[in-house]
């Protein structure tokens, strides 16, 4: 079976986190990382999927949203200039 190394497609900028995000016990990174090479998540509709692969082209807003394993709903949003990305829960968004 090959191996897919997955490769960022976009720059993060400055990384950011809200307390909600901090506060779970999880490796934000992990999920962090899914984001940058874009795999958008497993919360996401293949539109919000779609609309994802098109910011990429016309830089416009990121977002993508994972479920943890208690069940949180986590978004990553990076801003339409790449400037900057946030982590926060679904309740902060």
């Amino acid at each position: 079976m090959p191996i897919h190394l997955m490769q960022p497609r976009f720059p993060l900028g400055k990384i950011y986190a809200t307390p909600g995000a901090l506060a779970l016990d999880v490796d934000l990174s992990r999920y962090l990382r899914r984001h940058h090479c874009g795999d958008w998540g497993e919360e996401l509709c293949a539109e919000d999927k779609q609309a994802n692969e098109d910011a990429l082209a016309h830089d416009t807003r990121l977002r993508s949203c994972y479920k943890t394993p208690a069940g949180d709903c986590l978004y990553i949003i990076t801003e339409w200039n790449r400037s900057m990305t946030t982590m926060l829960l679904a309740e902060e968004y």
